[in-house]
């Protein structure tokens, strides 16, 4: 057997270790929904106190130049499988989704899912972020308390409608098949992805988010997340003590960012 066969069957039987920093979700929750939706076993080093931070740093620090194989991780979530280091968040998804059964293994469907993907993290992981930090990620949100509200003002009354009825367009479309998924006809990444961002989002922005879906304008969208929060592994995975709460990530749920 080649070299190169030889590596790939190896990366290939290899474990999953997932690198992500402790206590929140973050971006690395739409990872384990990946692992969690297919049964696929997968280390969380978020779950393993006190090495979690360590290795975070291990990985992302000024002395990680990476390897032969792979460049030095800038920010985690990484994903580590055999040979193979990656990193940002929609790259790892886009490589383990084919893996995983959850998108196709080739044609254009990987690239039709991708660019939904992209849009929904656009959306419900940076533009949220950016409603508590809008200045600067290093400064304190005390430190950006005015420009923030104006910004959450923005995300709530403009774009989060705007973004949520592009969604429903989705769904409308031909593209998305039967049933309330967002492409082909069946339950894909991107439906386990859309599922995250509306349940960070909701957390965030209740009052908000609770007008957006009684409004019935976006039926389809929150169909959606219902079938994917009910879905065996899902729902066992939402209960159960792997699931992290929301604390200083991404979603932060700041009363005064929904004050009309």
């Amino acid at each position: 057997m080649a070299e190169a066969e030889t590596k790939r069957v190896k990366t290939e039987d290899a474990p999953y270790e997932l690198i992500y920093w402790p206590k929140m979700p973050g971006r690395g929750e739409f990872i384990r929904l990946l692992f969690e939706e297919a049964g696929v076993p997968y280390m969380d080093t978020a779950k393993q106190e006190p090495e979690a931070v360590p290795r975070v740093l291990g990985l992302v620090g000024a002395d990680s130049k990476g390897d032969k194989n792979n460049a030095p991780v800038f920010a985690c979530p990484a994903l580590v499988h055999g040979d193979v280091t990656l990193s940002q968040t929609p790259n790892i998804l886009l490589y383990l989704a084919p893996k995983l059964g959850l998108a196709p293994a080739e044609g254009n469907g990987v690239y039709q899912l991708n660019q939904i993907v992209l849009t929904i993290l656009d959306f419900l992981s940076n533009e949220v972020h950016d409603t508590h930090h809008p200045v600067a990620v290093s400064a304190y949100y005390d430190d950006q308390k005015p420009e923030a509200k104006k910004r959450a003002k923005s995300f709530t009354q403009e774009r989060l409608p705007k973004f949520l009825a592009y969604l429903q367009r989705v769904l409308d479309g031909e593209a998305s098949g039967d049933g309330p998924w967002l492409h082909g006809g069946k339950l894909t990444y991107a439906d386990l992805v859309l599922f995250q961002g509306i349940h960070g989002t909701e957390y965030a922005f209740p009052k908000t988010m609770k007008k957006m879906r009684e409004s019935g304008k976006y039926d389809g969208v929150f169909k959606l997340f219902e079938a994917v929060k009910e879905r065996p592994n899902i729902s066992a995975y939402l209960a159960s003590d792997r699931r992290a709460a929301y604390s200083e990530g991404i979603w932060r749920r700041y009363p005064e960012l929904e004050e009309e």
